[in-house]
């Protein structure tokens, strides 16, 4: 992190404040929840300088730096993480009746044949990224198509916002249409390419990304595992366990593995920074495996929900004598909502289907730093701290006349945050910065 003394502070705002220090779920709420109900955070050429109690703070920070009092029926969160989610299928969210594997050939494959076209990835990459930051989502691991050029949209709008993701080309060279195809030497050649343009530029990072394991030859996820060792400070994203007819074709296609997962880990696939979507149906050996290599979890209730892929359980995953790197995942378009705070409310219905709980404090700590040491970037985002970069949303915790009535009865910040949660959706997104920049106001920019 860079360190408090070498920035000065350019900017501050004041309001309640919520961020974690630490695992909750290792450590528990009671020592790593941080709040401070008048708190003021300053900021300066991209990196938070100051955090803690206003009356502390103020007289730390230069004469005549402007406060935004957000009052005290904000929140100042670190900004939102979404671990798992697809750019291209943004034009087709909602789409109607089917499961995973027929709902990707009716819907998904046809949608993303468009994105030849780097005048429509640009267009749709714009629309992405807006309602990422209209939902206080300020870093993501984004799937893209095929196509190099829609991952250079992608990039381009990201970088021209400041944005910290990652990203990368889809892999697939089997089991899908003609029109998607690559060959394993063709998607080897463009990771490679887009690597050497876009990997470690600014605040980019990219993903290497097998579609998942019914899409790519052996030897292309042979290929994949190659390409990473060559630059093992990548990202690998694709897919497990998301659906039990999906399970089973990959057990026809992979006979001689053990399992999904197994598929993935013999080909060098399964280490830090890898990024696995849904899981939900991975057994006790793979989440082992899972833990032992250091490999993550992206649950992505809605999708997982509106697809009947099933209800992924969280607290199984990271129990603690081997627990999991789990983070949040909007998956959309089977994702049914840009909005972290509705990907909460289905996160804590998968819990309750589990026959567990999801106290608000764990589910924010996912969305912001748990999901941020998912992807092991907890160093840089997802907490609100001197050195961390300055990526944050303020949310207004009486965005709509039922919450304002019902936040009349919390009866502490536990409460109140859990009514955000099941109740709240984007009209909560008060403001979203990024590297201390307001990108997003629905008080106007």
């Amino acid at each position: 992190m860079t360190s408090q003394s070498q920035k000065i502070p350019r900017h501050a705002i004041r309001g309640p404040v919520l961020t974690f220090k630490g695992d909750a779920f290792k450590d528990g709420i009671e020592n790593t929840m941080v709040y401070e109900s008048d708190a003021i955070v300053a900021f300066g050429e991209g990196y938070i300088t100051h955090f803690g109690p206003a009356d502390k703070i103020k007289p730390q920070l230069p004469a005549g730096i402007t406060i935004k009092n957000y009052g005290p029926d904000s929140l100042i969160s670190a900004g939102f993480l979404d671990s798992h989610v697809h750019f291209p299928q943004t034009p087709m969210i909602g789409a109607y009746g089917e499961q995973l594997l027929d709902w990707l050939n009716k819907y998904t494959f046809p949608t993303e044949r468009k994105y030849a076209d780097k005048a429509i990835a640009t267009s749709v990459a714009r629309e992405f990224l807006d309602e990422c930051l209209k939902n206080g989502i300020t870093t993501n691991c984004v799937y893209c198509t095929v196509f190099p050029q829609s991952v250079d949209a992608l990039f381009e709008e990201a970088e021209r916002l400041g944005m910290r993701i990652a990203a990368g080309k889809v892999l697939m060279n089997r089991n899908a249409p003609d029109y998607l195809l690559d060959t394993t030497k063709t998607g080897y050649d463009d990771s490679k390419m887009l690597i050497n343009k876009w990997h470690g530029r600014n605040r980019l990072m990219y993903a290497i990304t097998p579609r998942f394991a019914p899409t790519s030859t052996p030897d292309q996820l042979e290929s994949a595992g190659e390409l990473w060792t060559e630059y093992p400070d990548c990202y690998m994203q694709t897919h497990v366990s998301e659906n039990k007819g999906e399970v089973a074709w990959v057990k026809e296609l992979f006979p001689e593995r053990k399992g999904y997962l197994d598929v993935y880990d013999y080909h060098k696939l399964c280490r830090p920074r890898a990024v696995f979507g849904h899981g939900i149906h991975l057994d006790d050996e793979e989440m082992q495996c899972m833990h032992r290599t250091g490999s993550a979890i992206s649950h992505c209730p809605t999708s997982n929900f509106f697809l009947g892929s099933g209800f992924f359980n969280l607290h199984r995953a990271m129990q603690k004598n081997r627990p999991v790197r789990v983070g949040l995942g909007t998956d959309l378009g089977a994702g049914t909502s840009f909005s972290i705070l509705q990907t909460l409310n289905e996160a804590y219905k998968a819990a309750q289907l589990n026959n567990n709980k999801l106290d608000a404090a764990h589910a924010f700590y996912l969305s912001t730093r748990g999901t941020a040491h998912a992807m092991y970037i907890e160093d840089k985002v997802g907490s609100i701290a001197p050195g961390m970069e300055a990526d944050m949303v303020v949310l207004n915790m009486k965005s709509t006349p039922v919450i304002e009535y019902r936040m009349q009865f919390a009866k502490n910040i536990e409460e109140a945050l859990f009514i955000q949660m099941i109740m709240g959706d984007d009209r909560a997104v008060r403001s979203t910065y990024v590297a201390g920049e307001l990108r997003y106001s629905n008080e106007g920019l």
